[in-house]
């Protein structure tokens, strides 16, 4: 299967209840190609396995066997849909499988399911996680992908074993921008747009080469380019979920860019989100709260992970900082768009002008960042 190649999918009213079924399509991220968009309506009561396209269909003994059975051995992890599993196909190649929970509600963990496939199977891009294919039988449903050798940003950052070197600064950086131009072509180059409602550095996985790729699309939402945001259940994880979003479940773009700064902020300090050591020594349990803290008392040295060892770039800490900063701004108007966070990440102007104009209205002045102040003293 060639995986730039599919059919356009519908989704049905598991992602938007108000619209019923909505064609949807995203076209894939290749260098001079124009983006091609192929829509079809499928009925809204169509068995599952209509809107799973050209994906490899697996069989359940495929995926045991390749698991040892789902044995525990081979568990990489859990959350709200299941378990996954790395597992090793008959041609050689690693996988990790992702297995339902066999207590989901039989009609909720088919939307679920559905909702996972139907956003995967047509979201092709470098810094996405691609589906490779799936696995329905009668109890059971299950989603294959290609195994990140490198598991997922938040276990380098606060879970490697002593054995295992830190995360470096360059890498850092490349994190930083991969992860920015998978969430700029969810929200720019699908169409309708996706919300991916769940950022975080535990969602962020790094292949063999340490690049990033955005997965977990479990919560992902649709949301029509006529409309300025969408309502929905609040979802999502806390210390990453956007103001606006949590107080009124009204989601958009920008609450993706809100996780993303979080997130940021997450590479630049290897600290969880939420962190009630904190309260110890400081009266900030939030990541961001405690950044602004330091921030106002000119510590800006205590914000970089130790693990760094002093080995990184003053201008560039700085630059991440502020784009954090940026993201994370309560009123979800002034928080830049994911492109022109790729923009100013790649140098490309724009970082400067934004940051000064954040000076001038931020309500808490305090807060400053001056760009021409480097985070350690001289060495003598």
């Amino acid at each position: 299967m060639r995986i730039w190649t599919y059919r356009a999918v519908s989704y049905t009213g598991s992602i938007s209840s108000s619209t019923g079924a909505i064609g949807f399509a995203c076209w894939p991220c290749w260098p001079d190609r124009k983006p091609q968009k192929h829509f079809s309506n499928v009925p809204a009561k169509e068995d599952p396995e209509g809107h799973l396209g050209q994906l490899n269909k697996f069989s359940l003994r495929e995926l045991k066997v390749a698991t040892d059975g789902f044995s525990d051995k081979n568990s990489l992890g859990g959350g709200g849909f299941g378990k996954v599993y790395k597992g090793r196909l008959a041609d050689g190649s690693l996988v990790a499988v992702k297995r339902q929970k066999k207590e989901i509600t039989p009609g909720a963990g088919e939307l679920q399911f559905q909702a996972e496939v139907d956003i995967l199977s047509t979201v092709v891009h470098r810094n996405l996680l691609r589906l490779r294919g799936f696995c329905i039988t009668p109890t059971e449903r299950l989603l294959v992908y290609p195994y990140m050798a490198n598991g997922s940003v938040a276990s380098r950052l606060r879970e490697r074993p002593g054995s295992e070197p830190p995360l470096d600064w360059k890498t850092r950086r490349r994190i930083a921008l991969g992860s920015a131009k998978g969430l700029s072509y969810l929200h720019d180059q699908c169409d309708p747009k996706i919300i991916h409602h769940d950022v975080k550095a535990a969602n962020i996985l790094l292949d063999e080469d340490f690049e990033a790729v955005v997965g977990d699309f479990g919560l992902a939402k649709l949301m029509d380019y006529k409309d300025a945001h969408v309502t929905t259940p609040v979802s999502g994880t806390m210390g990453h979920i956007a103001p606006e979003y949590q107080s009124t479940g009204k989601s958009s773009e920008k609450t993706d860019v809100f996780s993303y700064g979080i997130m940021l902020l997450e590479l630049v300090t290897g600290q969880r989100v939420l962190d009630l050591t904190r309260l110890a020594s400081d009266d900030n349990a939030s990541l961001l709260d405690w950044v602004k803290g330091l921030l106002k008392e000119k510590k800006l040295e205590n914000l970089v992970d130790d693990d760094l060892n002093d080995n990184y770039i003053d201008v560039e800490v700085e630059s991440l900082l502020q784009i954090a900063l940026l993201c994370t701004q309560r009123d979800p108007t002034e928080r830049p768009k994911m492109s022109e966070v790729v923009t100013m990440l790649e140098g490309d102007g724009g970082l400067a002008e934004r940051w000064e104009e954040w000076l001038k209205v931020a309500v808490d002045q305090d807060v400053r960042l001056d760009c021409r102040v480097g985070l350690r003293a001289p060495r003598s």
